[in-house]
């Protein structure tokens, strides 16, 4: 059988990494001198609290090609093959640690799929995936329609200040402080699995307004899509670009979650976004 290996930032609600027995590598987040493993003793009320209280950003680091070899021998001890779907290669290590532990564990089976996206981008990669493999189809099947999904998908996202992208270094300081009085909003994109400011907006209303219209071009409104929607600590901002979304699209299936604080940390409370893809 095949078995799924993915990491924390798939996002995916914790019901469905057990209901399809998926083995998550996790993100480390480093305040100073303490280190967490996400998902495992770090939730997402202690990263915000822990943010606030030292008024620093945490640095992350991909998890180490030992958690995956860790995976792999288990699993190919059970006799299972692998197939790993890890967050895009551009902005993270994780796709080569994958690959690095495949030298490590050479006994086992194992495919590593780079989904070029993130968070619920990736999370509908690994349900598709999980699904196809209960059904019962084999690896190359299950890669063709993964990388079907991969052309074919939109990710769109607004943050809702700059402070967060000030103090990770994303922007400067005068650039936030002038963003901020202007309350500039920016678009942002995922191109070929990178991260590219799209615009600039005036106003939360305007950014909200953006996905949506963005996300339209992107995957139309009548063809039936699957649609992820993450927030970051903001709850019922969410809800309520969900009801839009509702409203404007052919939505087949949606997933709503709160940003893992591996992603997070880069854009702070208060991040919208809208992935989807036609189905």
């Amino acid at each position: 059988m095949i078995k799924l290996v993915v990491d924390s930032t798939c996002n995916l609600p914790e019901d469905m990494i057990k209901k399809y027995d998926i083995r998550v590598a996790p993100i480390s987040i480093q305040f100073n001198d303490e280190t967490f493993e996400e998902g495992i003793d770090i939730d997402r009320s202690l990263f915000y609290s822990k943010i606030e209280e030292l008024g620093i950003i945490p640095t992350t680091a991909q998890p180490t090609p030992a958690w995956f070899a860790k995976y792999y021998r288990e699993l190919a001890e059970e006799g299972h093959s692998i197939l790993v779907i890890t967050i895009t290669s551009k902005h993270s290590g994780t796709y080569d640690s994958a690959i690095l532990a495949k030298s490590m564990v050479k006994e086992a089976e194992v495919e590593v799929f780079d989904s070029l996206t993130i968070s619920l981008g990736t999370g509908f990669m690994v349900l598709e995936a999980a699904r196809a493999i209960e059904a019962g189809q084999d690896l190359p099947s299950i890669i063709s329609r993964l990388e079907q999904i991969r052309d074919r998908s939109s990710l769109i996202f607004t943050p809702a200040t700059l402070k967060y992208l000030q103090m990770s270094g994303r922007v400067g300081l005068l650039k936030a402080a002038l963003g901020s009085l202007l309350e500039l909003k920016p678009i942002i994109t995922l191109e070929d699995g990178a991260l590219a400011v799209k615009e600039n907006v005036r106003t939360r209303g305007n950014s909200i307004a953006r996905i949506l219209e963005l996300t339209e071009e992107a995957v139309g409104t009548s063809e039936p899509i699957n649609l992820g929607l993450f927030h970051a600590n903001v709850e019922a901002e969410g809800q309520e670009l969900q009801k839009l979304a509702q409203d404007r699209f052919n939505i087949n299936e949606i997933i709503f979650a709160d940003l893992v604080p591996s992603l997070a940390v880069h854009g702070g409370p208060g991040i919208l976004a809208l992935a989807a893809y036609q189905i």
